[in-house]
Protein backbone atom coordinates (compact mmCIF):
# COMPACT_ATOMS: atom_id res chain seq x y z
CA UNK A 1 0.00 0.00 0.00
CA UNK A 2 1.20 3.50 -0.90
CA UNK A 3 2.56 5.83 1.74
CA UNK A 4 0.65 9.45 2.23
CA UNK A 5 2.86 12.23 3.55
CA UNK A 6 0.97 15.07 4.49
CA UNK A 7 3.26 18.48 5.25
CA UNK A 8 2.36 21.43 7.05
CA UNK A 9 3.73 24.34 8.09
CA UNK A 10 4.86 28.04 6.81
CA UNK A 11 4.30 31.70 6.97
CA UNK A 12 7.83 32.42 5.73
CA UNK A 13 9.89 30.32 3.48
CA UNK A 14 12.27 30.08 6.65
CA UNK A 15 9.36 27.30 7.53
CA UNK A 16 8.93 26.08 3.77
CA UNK A 17 12.52 25.43 2.26
CA UNK A 18 13.51 22.95 4.86
CA UNK A 19 10.31 20.95 4.34
CA UNK A 20 10.56 21.12 0.87
CA UNK A 21 14.37 19.86 1.47
CA UNK A 22 12.73 16.53 3.21
CA UNK A 23 9.84 16.60 0.31
CA UNK A 24 12.76 16.39 -2.30
CA UNK A 25 14.44 13.35 -0.73
CA UNK A 26 11.50 11.24 -0.05
CA UNK A 27 10.32 12.01 -3.74
CA UNK A 28 13.46 11.27 -5.06
CA UNK A 29 15.29 8.53 -2.84
CA UNK A 30 12.26 6.94 -1.41
CA UNK A 31 9.60 6.88 -4.70
CA UNK A 32 6.67 8.44 -2.33
CA UNK A 33 4.16 10.12 -4.99
CA UNK A 34 1.17 11.10 -2.64
CA UNK A 35 1.95 14.15 -0.51
CA UNK A 36 -0.07 17.13 0.13
CA UNK A 37 0.62 20.39 2.32
CA UNK A 38 -1.57 22.21 5.10
CA UNK A 39 -0.63 26.08 4.92
CA UNK A 40 -1.58 29.54 6.08
CA UNK A 41 -2.52 31.23 2.76
CA UNK A 42 0.49 33.14 2.50
CA UNK A 43 1.19 34.26 -0.98
CA UNK A 44 5.13 33.57 -0.83
CA UNK A 45 4.59 30.30 0.61
CA UNK A 46 1.99 28.88 -1.46
CA UNK A 47 3.68 29.79 -4.76
CA UNK A 48 6.80 28.17 -3.42
CA UNK A 49 4.83 25.02 -2.34
CA UNK A 50 2.43 24.77 -5.49
CA UNK A 51 5.88 25.06 -7.76
CA UNK A 52 7.24 22.28 -6.34
CA UNK A 53 4.06 20.20 -7.07
CA UNK A 54 2.95 19.50 -4.00
CA UNK A 55 -1.30 19.80 -3.61
CA UNK A 56 -2.01 22.88 -1.07
CA UNK A 57 -4.52 23.55 1.01
CA UNK A 58 -5.11 26.45 3.01
CA UNK A 59 -6.52 26.57 6.48
CA UNK A 60 -7.54 29.68 8.56
CA UNK A 61 -4.21 30.74 11.22
CA UNK A 62 -3.99 32.44 13.99
CA UNK A 63 -0.85 33.44 16.54
CA UNK A 64 -0.99 33.32 20.17
CA UNK A 65 1.06 36.19 21.74
CA UNK A 66 3.07 36.51 24.42
CA UNK A 67 1.75 39.94 25.45
CA UNK A 68 -1.40 41.25 25.59
CA UNK A 69 -3.02 41.73 22.88
CA UNK A 70 -7.38 42.05 21.92
CA UNK A 71 -5.97 40.47 18.47
CA UNK A 72 -5.14 37.14 20.79
CA UNK A 73 -9.03 36.67 21.07
CA UNK A 74 -9.49 36.78 17.47
CA UNK A 75 -6.82 34.61 16.56
CA UNK A 76 -8.12 31.94 19.28
CA UNK A 77 -11.24 31.23 16.74
CA UNK A 78 -9.26 31.58 13.85
CA UNK A 79 -7.47 28.43 15.23
CA UNK A 80 -10.20 26.91 15.96
CA UNK A 81 -11.48 27.21 12.32
CA UNK A 82 -8.50 25.95 11.49
CA UNK A 83 -8.88 22.59 13.62
CA UNK A 84 -11.76 22.25 12.14
CA UNK A 85 -10.59 23.08 8.57
CA UNK A 86 -7.61 20.68 9.49
CA UNK A 87 -9.33 18.04 10.80
CA UNK A 88 -11.83 17.76 7.99
CA UNK A 89 -9.06 17.54 5.28
CA UNK A 90 -7.17 14.90 6.96
CA UNK A 91 -10.26 12.80 7.71
CA UNK A 92 -11.01 13.19 3.94
CA UNK A 93 -7.29 12.68 2.67
CA UNK A 94 -6.28 10.21 5.70
CA UNK A 95 -2.30 10.58 5.59
CA UNK A 96 -0.18 8.17 7.17
CA UNK A 97 1.82 10.59 8.81
CA UNK A 98 2.29 14.39 9.30
CA UNK A 99 5.54 16.09 9.19
CA UNK A 100 5.20 19.66 10.49
CA UNK A 101 7.67 22.36 10.37
CA UNK A 102 6.41 24.81 12.53
CA UNK A 103 4.94 27.81 12.27
CA UNK A 104 1.43 29.04 13.78
CA UNK A 105 -0.44 27.60 11.01
CA UNK A 106 0.74 24.16 11.99
CA UNK A 107 -0.50 23.53 15.18
CA UNK A 108 -4.31 23.16 14.37
CA UNK A 109 -3.50 20.32 12.02
CA UNK A 110 -0.84 18.86 14.34
CA UNK A 111 -3.90 18.72 17.13
CA UNK A 112 -6.09 17.38 14.15
CA UNK A 113 -3.57 14.83 13.20
CA UNK A 114 -3.17 13.51 17.46
CA UNK A 115 -6.87 13.01 17.30
CA UNK A 116 -7.06 10.85 14.37
CA UNK A 117 -4.51 8.69 15.62
CA UNK A 118 -2.41 10.08 12.70
CA UNK A 119 1.41 9.85 13.37
CA UNK A 120 3.30 13.45 14.03
CA UNK A 121 6.81 14.40 13.29
CA UNK A 122 7.86 17.82 14.37
CA UNK A 123 10.57 19.72 13.37
CA UNK A 124 12.32 22.54 15.09
CA UNK A 125 15.27 24.98 13.23
CA UNK A 126 15.98 26.98 15.99
CA UNK A 127 18.16 26.69 19.26
CA UNK A 128 15.32 27.80 21.58
CA UNK A 129 12.16 26.67 20.66
CA UNK A 130 9.09 28.23 19.66
CA UNK A 131 5.72 28.77 21.15
CA UNK A 132 4.39 26.28 18.46
CA UNK A 133 6.80 23.39 18.74
CA UNK A 134 5.88 23.46 22.18
CA UNK A 135 2.41 23.77 21.67
CA UNK A 136 2.74 20.91 19.06
CA UNK A 137 5.57 18.71 21.30
CA UNK A 138 2.99 16.61 23.14
CA UNK A 139 1.17 15.83 19.85
CA UNK A 140 4.19 14.50 18.04
CA UNK A 141 5.32 10.88 18.31
CA UNK A 142 9.21 11.94 17.72
CA UNK A 143 10.33 15.66 17.72
CA UNK A 144 13.57 16.29 15.31
CA UNK A 145 15.60 19.18 16.20
CA UNK A 146 18.68 21.01 14.95
CA UNK A 147 20.49 21.31 18.26
CA UNK A 148 21.10 18.63 21.57
CA UNK A 149 20.91 21.88 23.42
CA UNK A 150 17.07 22.64 22.63
CA UNK A 151 16.10 18.86 23.98
CA UNK A 152 16.59 20.77 27.80
CA UNK A 153 14.36 23.24 27.39
CA UNK A 154 11.65 21.21 26.60
CA UNK A 155 11.75 19.10 29.86
CA UNK A 156 12.41 15.62 30.19
CA UNK A 157 8.71 13.84 29.11
CA UNK A 158 10.16 15.43 25.63
CA UNK A 159 13.07 13.81 25.58
CA UNK A 160 12.02 10.76 25.08
CA UNK A 161 10.55 11.39 21.82
CA UNK A 162 13.80 13.15 20.65
CA UNK A 163 15.66 12.94 17.53
CA UNK A 164 18.57 15.48 17.33
CA UNK A 165 19.26 15.69 13.21
CA UNK A 166 20.73 18.95 12.63
CA UNK A 167 18.30 21.38 9.71
CA UNK A 168 17.36 19.58 6.42
CA UNK A 169 18.75 21.98 3.39
CA UNK A 170 17.97 21.92 0.02
CA UNK A 171 20.28 19.24 -1.52
CA UNK A 172 21.97 21.74 -3.98
CA UNK A 173 23.57 22.83 -0.88
CA UNK A 174 25.85 19.32 -1.25
CA UNK A 175 26.82 20.23 -4.73
CA UNK A 176 27.13 23.72 -4.75
CA UNK A 177 29.88 25.28 -7.07
CA UNK A 178 31.54 28.26 -6.82
CA UNK A 179 32.49 28.25 -10.52
CA UNK A 180 28.41 28.39 -11.56
CA UNK A 181 27.76 31.14 -9.17
CA UNK A 182 30.40 33.64 -10.50
CA UNK A 183 29.15 32.89 -13.53
CA UNK A 184 25.55 33.38 -13.04
CA UNK A 185 26.40 36.89 -11.91
CA UNK A 186 28.05 38.27 -15.58
CA UNK A 187 30.92 40.09 -14.20
CA UNK A 188 33.55 41.97 -15.68
CA UNK A 189 37.19 40.62 -15.61
CA UNK A 190 37.33 43.55 -13.19
CA UNK A 191 34.71 42.57 -10.62
CA UNK A 192 35.46 38.76 -11.01
CA UNK A 193 39.30 39.50 -9.67
CA UNK A 194 37.61 40.44 -6.24
CA UNK A 195 36.75 38.43 -3.92
CA UNK A 196 32.64 37.81 -3.34
CA UNK A 197 31.17 38.90 -0.48
CA UNK A 198 27.42 37.96 -0.83
CA UNK A 199 24.79 39.64 1.64
CA UNK A 200 21.35 37.66 2.37
CA UNK A 201 18.63 39.46 4.04
CA UNK A 202 16.09 36.64 4.41
CA UNK A 203 13.70 35.77 1.35
CA UNK A 204 11.72 38.98 2.20
CA UNK A 205 14.84 41.00 2.88
CA UNK A 206 15.85 42.77 5.60
CA UNK A 207 15.60 46.83 5.97
CA UNK A 208 18.24 46.81 8.65
CA UNK A 209 20.82 44.86 6.73
CA UNK A 210 20.05 46.64 3.24
CA UNK A 211 20.67 50.34 5.16
CA UNK A 212 24.19 49.22 6.78
CA UNK A 213 25.01 47.94 2.71
CA UNK A 214 24.12 51.57 0.95
CA UNK A 215 25.83 52.99 4.36
CA UNK A 216 29.15 50.99 3.06
CA UNK A 217 28.93 50.10 0.10
CA UNK A 218 31.64 52.93 -1.25
CA UNK A 219 33.84 51.42 1.27
CA UNK A 220 33.34 47.34 0.46
CA UNK A 221 33.10 47.72 -3.28
CA UNK A 222 36.76 48.91 -3.03
CA UNK A 223 38.08 45.65 -1.83
CA UNK A 224 35.46 43.48 -2.72
CA UNK A 225 32.39 42.99 -5.22
CA UNK A 226 29.31 42.74 -3.23
CA UNK A 227 26.62 41.05 -4.02
CA UNK A 228 23.13 41.63 -2.41
CA UNK A 229 20.01 40.40 -2.14
CA UNK A 230 18.05 42.74 -1.22
CA UNK A 231 14.32 41.47 -0.94
CA UNK A 232 11.76 41.63 -3.81
CA UNK A 233 9.62 44.36 -1.89
CA UNK A 234 13.02 46.35 -1.49
CA UNK A 235 15.11 45.68 -4.83
CA UNK A 236 13.80 49.13 -6.41
CA UNK A 237 16.29 50.98 -4.21
CA UNK A 238 19.31 49.12 -4.98
CA UNK A 239 20.73 49.88 -8.41
CA UNK A 240 23.82 47.93 -10.31
CA UNK A 241 27.04 49.92 -9.95
CA UNK A 242 30.98 48.49 -10.00
CA UNK A 243 31.21 45.81 -8.25
CA UNK A 244 28.33 45.79 -6.83
CA UNK A 245 24.98 43.29 -8.22
CA UNK A 246 21.53 43.58 -6.31
CA UNK A 247 18.79 41.62 -6.85
CA UNK A 248 15.40 40.93 -5.25
CA UNK A 249 15.56 37.20 -5.03
CA UNK A 250 18.18 34.79 -6.19
CA UNK A 251 16.26 31.36 -7.33
CA UNK A 252 18.43 28.55 -8.42
CA UNK A 253 21.77 30.29 -8.35
CA UNK A 254 21.27 30.95 -4.67
CA UNK A 255 23.50 28.05 -3.32
CA UNK A 256 26.45 28.54 -6.43
CA UNK A 257 26.24 32.39 -5.11
CA UNK A 258 27.08 31.02 -1.68
CA UNK A 259 30.05 29.02 -2.31
CA UNK A 260 31.45 31.23 -4.78
CA UNK A 261 31.69 33.82 -1.56
CA UNK A 262 34.88 34.38 0.58
CA UNK A 263 32.08 35.94 3.28
CA UNK A 264 28.26 35.95 3.74
CA UNK A 265 26.64 38.79 5.47
CA UNK A 266 23.48 37.56 6.90
CA UNK A 267 20.64 37.52 9.73
CA UNK A 268 20.84 34.41 11.91
CA UNK A 269 17.60 32.73 10.37
CA UNK A 270 18.22 28.75 10.71
CA UNK A 271 17.78 28.11 7.03
CA UNK A 272 20.63 30.58 6.09
CA UNK A 273 22.90 29.69 8.88
CA UNK A 274 22.45 25.50 8.31
CA UNK A 275 22.77 26.55 4.20
CA UNK A 276 26.31 28.20 5.05
CA UNK A 277 27.51 25.71 7.51
CA UNK A 278 26.63 22.56 4.32
CA UNK A 279 28.52 24.84 1.71
CA UNK A 280 31.43 25.98 4.09
CA UNK A 281 31.22 29.59 3.58
CA UNK A 282 32.37 32.17 6.62
CA UNK A 283 29.65 34.25 8.12
CA UNK A 284 29.05 37.75 9.83
CA UNK A 285 25.60 37.50 11.64
CA UNK A 286 23.43 40.51 11.90
CA UNK A 287 20.73 39.05 14.46
CA UNK A 288 17.41 40.15 14.59
CA UNK A 289 16.78 42.27 17.61
CA UNK A 290 14.68 41.59 20.32
CA UNK A 291 12.81 44.49 19.30
CA UNK A 292 11.15 42.54 16.10
CA UNK A 293 11.59 39.38 16.93
CA UNK A 294 11.13 37.08 19.81
CA UNK A 295 15.59 36.53 20.27
CA UNK A 296 15.41 33.24 18.15
CA UNK A 297 18.12 34.79 15.92
CA UNK A 298 19.96 36.24 18.77
CA UNK A 299 20.38 32.47 20.14
CA UNK A 300 20.97 31.04 16.88
CA UNK A 301 24.22 33.52 16.58
CA UNK A 302 25.41 33.11 19.96
CA UNK A 303 25.94 29.62 19.33
CA UNK A 304 27.42 30.08 16.06
CA UNK A 305 29.78 32.33 17.50
CA UNK A 306 31.06 30.41 20.74
CA UNK A 307 32.02 27.52 18.82
CA UNK A 308 34.02 29.73 16.56
CA UNK A 309 32.20 29.55 13.58
CA UNK A 310 30.66 33.14 13.19
CA UNK A 311 31.11 36.71 13.95
CA UNK A 312 28.65 38.59 15.45
CA UNK A 313 27.31 42.24 15.08
CA UNK A 314 24.43 43.74 16.83
CA UNK A 315 22.44 45.97 14.86
CA UNK A 316 23.39 48.80 17.14
CA UNK A 317 26.90 48.00 15.98
CA UNK A 318 25.95 48.70 12.63
CA UNK A 319 29.01 51.61 12.28
CA UNK A 320 31.48 49.03 12.64
CA UNK A 321 29.64 46.41 9.44
CA UNK A 322 33.08 47.76 6.75
CA UNK A 323 35.74 46.99 9.66
CA UNK A 324 34.49 43.93 10.53
CA UNK A 325 34.32 42.96 7.32
CA UNK A 326 37.84 43.88 6.56
CA UNK A 327 39.16 41.98 9.79
CA UNK A 328 37.46 38.70 8.68
CA UNK A 329 38.30 39.15 4.68
CA UNK A 330 42.00 40.08 6.10
CA UNK A 331 42.33 36.81 7.72
CA UNK A 332 42.44 33.81 5.77
CA UNK A 333 43.72 32.09 8.99
CA UNK A 334 41.07 32.83 10.69
CA UNK A 335 38.14 32.09 7.57
CA UNK A 336 39.79 28.83 7.47
CA UNK A 337 38.92 28.08 11.45
CA UNK A 338 35.12 28.91 10.73
CA UNK A 339 34.75 26.45 7.78
CA UNK A 340 36.20 23.74 10.16
CA UNK A 341 33.92 24.22 13.04
CA UNK A 342 30.90 25.18 10.27
CA UNK A 343 31.01 21.59 9.36
CA UNK A 344 31.69 19.98 12.67
CA UNK A 345 28.27 21.76 13.69
CA UNK A 346 26.51 21.08 10.47
CA UNK A 347 27.31 17.40 9.94
CA UNK A 348 25.22 14.64 8.40
CA UNK A 349 22.39 15.09 6.04
CA UNK A 350 19.25 16.37 7.93
CA UNK A 351 17.16 15.51 5.23
CA UNK A 352 17.81 12.31 4.95
CA UNK A 353 17.76 11.45 8.47
CA UNK A 354 14.26 12.69 8.78
CA UNK A 355 12.75 11.11 5.62
CA UNK A 356 14.05 8.34 7.27
CA UNK A 357 11.96 8.65 10.76
CA UNK A 358 8.79 10.21 8.22
CA UNK A 359 9.10 6.71 6.60
CA UNK A 360 9.59 4.31 9.03
CA UNK A 361 6.27 5.52 10.89
CA UNK A 362 4.30 6.15 7.35
CA UNK A 363 5.06 2.46 6.71
CA UNK A 364 3.59 1.77 10.36
CA UNK A 365 0.61 3.64 9.82
CA UNK A 366 0.03 2.26 5.65
CA UNK A 367 0.23 -1.55 6.97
Amino acid sequence: MAVVIAFTGGGTLGHVFPALAVYNYLKKHAGIEDFFWIGSGNNLEADSIKNAGIPYYAVPSGKLRRYFSLLNVIDIFRIGAGFIASLLLLMRRRPDVLFSKGGFVSVPPVWAAALLGIPVVSHESDLVPGLATRLNTRFSKILCLAYEHTARQLGSAAALKVAVTGNPVREGAFSADKGRGIASLGLSQAEAAKPIIMVIGGSQGAQTVNELIRRHVRNLTREYTVVHQTGDAHAAGFERMESYVPKGFFKEEHLDLIAAASLVICRAGAGTLWECACIGTPMLLIPLSTGSSRGDQIQNARYFQERGAATVLTEDQGELLFERTAELMSSQETRAAMVQNLKTIAKGNAAAEISRIILSLGKEGSA
